[in-house]
Parts: structure tokens; sequence; C-alpha cells
């Protein structure tokens, strides 16, 4: 008497069959172009983001030092709205209820919903790490250049500001690698990222090989940006290591 095991017959040897092509190189070639489209996307909301948000973090921070009370009061209200709220949150409200805003109702896009919620978002992180760096600066120099006659735009421009760089490219460059991660969060807007591309292919494919590569393309862009920033940082050094 033959038993039934219930399962079709064949069946162990497709299973078979999928797991080898998951895993062949023909078909992880086969993922590069649909991949490299999704990571074009998100290496261009990266680069729009990182491009606004860094001057208007520099203007926020420099607002956040102002003398005057009530400026200082509207600005560190902003960074704590934006540093306490999930970024998908203010995208998400954008998007969708910012139209239905009473006097503001601006309607944006999909994609420049995404691009206005990250540069707001990752301004109020810049200007805090931008005003720790101008704070840091020793008294004596605004000191030498009010003797000099500068004024005070020209102290930051000329003595500050330039001092400052070198002192917050480690927190600058913790906040631009997350930055690429965070591109991720755009698929909740439909926008064809490179998550969003990686996951439509595993739900075609049953293979979650899709998210492998997707995550060595996020691997390789974070090392490039670590090596942008060490090496900024080894021509600013004062001393060697």
């Amino acid at each position: 008497m033959q038993l039934c095991s219930g399962v079709p017959e064949g069946t162990g040897g497709s299973r078979q069959a999928v797991a080898l092509k998951a895993f062949s190189m023909d078909y992880v070639i086969s993922l590069l172009g649909p991949l490299s489209q999704g990571a074009l996307v998100t290496l261009k909301l990266f680069a729009i983001t990182l491009v606004l948000s860094i001057p208007l973090g520099l203007v926020l921070a420099l607002l956040r030092l102002s003398r005057f009370a009530g400026l200082r009061a509207l600005v560190g209200g902003y960074i704590w709205l934006m540093r306490g709220t999930p970024l998908m949150l203010q995208m998400l409200f954008i998007y969708f209820a910012l139209p239905f805003v009473p006097v503001i109702g601006i309607r944006f896009d999909d994609y420049p919903a995404a691009i206005v919620a990250f540069t707001l978002n990752y301004a109020a992180y810049f200007a805090e790490i931008f005003r720790a760096g101008i704070q840091s600066i020793d008294r004596g120099q605004y000191e030498g250049a009010k003797v000099l006659g500068l004024s005070y735009a020209q102290t930051m421009r000329r003595i500050v500001i330039p001092q400052v760089w070198p002192r917050i490219l480690p927190p600058l460059s913790n906040e631009t690698i997350t930055l690429v991660k965070d591109t991720s969060l755009i698929y909740v807007l439909a926008l064809n990222d490179l998550l969003r591309a990686a996951r439509g292919i595993v739900q075609r494919d049953f293979t979650t090989t899709p998210f492998i590569v997707a995550a060595a393309f996020y691997l390789v862009m974070t090392l490039v940006l670590t090596w942008g920033f060490q090496y900024l940082e080894k021509r600013y050094a004062k001393y060697d290591a």
C-alpha cells in the first residue's frame, strides 16, 4: 500500500529550482537594472535634501543664537517639533493633510512633498549641529574680530564658520549617512525608490534575494560617504592622528 504524503509530485523539485534561481549569478545580475533605477530615485532625493537642508540649517542655527528672545524661542520651537515627531508622520502630513489646513492649503505632488518633508526635518538636525559648532568657538575670536572692526556677518563668514566646519564633520557625517537610509521612507508615498523596487521584485519572484542586493546598494552608498567624510576630516585636521 502506497501512502500519500499530501505534497504534490514535483513540489520539492520546483522549490529547489526556485532556490537555485534566486541565488544564481544571472538572476542577481538581472536585478541590477531595476534596482539601479530605484537607487537613482534614492540618490536624487538624498542630494536635493542635502543641498537644501544644510544652508537652511545654518540659517536656523544663526537665528537660534540671535539676541532677540522671541526669535530664539520661535526657532527653538520649530527644531523641537521637527526632532520630536517622526519623519514619516511629517511626510504624510505634508502630502495628505496640508492641503486641508485653513489659510495654507498647499498641495504637493508625491515627490515634492517628500523633498519638503526631508528638507524641513533634516534642517532642524543640522541647525543643532551648527549651533553646537558655533558655540564651541572661543569668545576671544569674536573679541578679536570686533577689535579689527569686522561686522557680525563678516566675523561669521571669515572667522567663525571656517573654524566650525572641521569641528562638526563627525556629527554631520552621521546625519548624512542616516539621511541615505531614511530615504527608504518614501515608499509610503508610492515612490519607486530602491526599497520599493526591491519589494516589488520580492513579491513577484517569491525570494528575498532582491532585499540582499538592495542592502548591498545601501552599503556601497554609505561606504562612499564614509570615505568622503574621512578624507575631509584628514584634510581639516590640525594634527595627524
